[in-house]
């Protein structure tokens, strides 16, 4: 079967050869004008002028009228996998009431740990597949799952099972990972530690039927201390989960723990002052910032700008979720949080493409680079700062996934 050629682009933004951590200025972006994509086997043969390319056989995919190609986005922290919805916390939390004083009477994350168990494994993966399509469309080809609305072993798994069942149907890629320590379900009554009990029952279990690779806990005043975690952590760790973090979203604590176990990332960080930044800063842990979270909350942002001049690597993650953060989309809310954190252009795509990509530990995809899957956000524009610009308002033309065009054309 002869390569295809994608092309020819006004720009490509291939995203290759840029630092894993510290600060990015727009001029240090590689830019490809007149380009095109050779691809054969779903993944990217070469990236270079369209013209070079067109010397050999090929087949051709033309792109019409002005486009600037990126690497298909990663969003490396979402909730897509549950049932029903938080609007009365919404309103609630627009009326004045914290998220913690709504989580105390009834609502918050335990309102859709009910509604999730209420649901069947068919209907979470019809949720998720329906959220996947949506993001899609916007150009992200890549999303980590979380559970950790089962709050049980056997909801936990029923989850789990759902975002791999999911997995097989939708064109994205979906990478699962555990956080049954989200919260302490409020109807546990057991006489053994609800933590040593995910970790002697939950996890042998994820391991046999390699449900996920990753664990990941909510350490907060409404979940788990420091003290509480660690443990926990160090469990998983030995039994060779990659670990996460929800970290200093309201107070400090999470991603010196973050730091500690070596995790792959701290997502949250909104409460994070100055020693959390250095930490993180001279750690090989990823930073998430989740501006969806913020804009849900009416809280502030991570402090993305000063995480970035420390030095720190720095993801942006959406924390699509039916709560805090109901929106789900990337690009919006990266562009949104690069306007108030002032952030450049190329610190933007950068969290949402290879520094996401980094926060999974995949390193086959978030660039344009021969060897790399061949996921492409195409836009309908001659500049790439329009994309930005526009505040996910300017949406790709077309999305294709391990060389295969899935938008316009619909896949589940």
């Amino acid at each position: 079967m002869k390569p295809l050629l994608i092309g020819p682009f006004n720009q490509i933004l291939p995203m290759t050869g840029l630092p894993p951590k510290g600060a990015l200025q727009d001029g240090q972006l590689p830019l490809i004008e007149k380009g095109g994509i050779l691809v054969a086997g779903g993944k990217i043969l070469q990236v270079d002028a369209y013209d070079t390319l067109r010397s050999g056989e090929f087949e051709l995919h033309p792109v019409g009228g002005n486009a600037v190609c990126l690497p298909g986005f990663v969003d490396s922290h979402t909730h897509i996998c549950f049932a029903g919805d938080r609007a009365r916390d919404y309103a609630l939390r627009n009326a004045g009431r914290s998220y913690l004083e709504i989580a105390k009477t009834g609502g918050g994350i335990w309102d859709t740990v009910t509604q999730t168990r209420r649901a069947s494994g068919e209907q979470l993966v019809e949720g998720i597949l329906a959220r996947c399509r949506e993001h899609l469309k916007k150009g992200v080809t890549t999303l980590e799952v979380k559970s950790g609305y089962g709050l049980s072993v056997a909801e936990e798994l029923k989850m789990l099972r759902a975002i791999k069942a999911a997995n097989e149907k939708t064109a994205a890629t979906l990478v699962p990972t555990c956080l049954a320590a989200h919260m302490l379900p409020k109807d546990w009554s057991g006489s053994r530690d609800y933590l040593e009990m995910i970790m002697a029952e939950l996890f042998p279990i994820l391991r046999a039927e390699g449900l996920a690779q990753r664990v990941d806990a909510f350490v907060e005043e409404s979940a788990f201390s420091p003290a509480q975690i660690l443990p926990y952590f160090q469990r998983a760790r030995a039994m060779g989960f990659d670990i996460t973090v929800h970290a200093d979203q309201f107070t400090v604590g999470g991603s010196r723990v973050a730091v500690e176990m070596g995790a792959v990332s701290a997502d949250h960080l909104e409460a994070s002052g100055e020693g959390e930044i250095g930490l993180l800063a001279k750690s090989a842990t990823m930073a998430t910032a989740l501006p969806g979270a913020s804009l849900g909350l009416g809280c502030g942002f991570a402090p993305a700008r000063k995480i970035l001049d420390a030095g720190g690597a720095l993801a942006i993650a959406s924390d699509h979720n039916p709560g805090s953060a109901p929106m789900g989309d990337l690009l919006t809310q990266a562009s949104i949080l690069g306007t108030f954190e002032k952030l450049s252009n190329a610190e933007v795509l950068a969290g949402i493409t290879y520094r996401g990509a980094a926060a999974l530990r995949l390193m086959d995809r978030g660039s344009l680079a021969p060897g790399h899957w061949a996921d492409l956000a195409v836009f309908p524009t001659h500049d790439y700062r329009d994309i930005p610009y526009h505040q996910g308002q300017l949406t790709p033309s077309e999305v294709w996934k391990n060389g295969v065009r899935i938008h316009p054309t619909q896949e589940p």
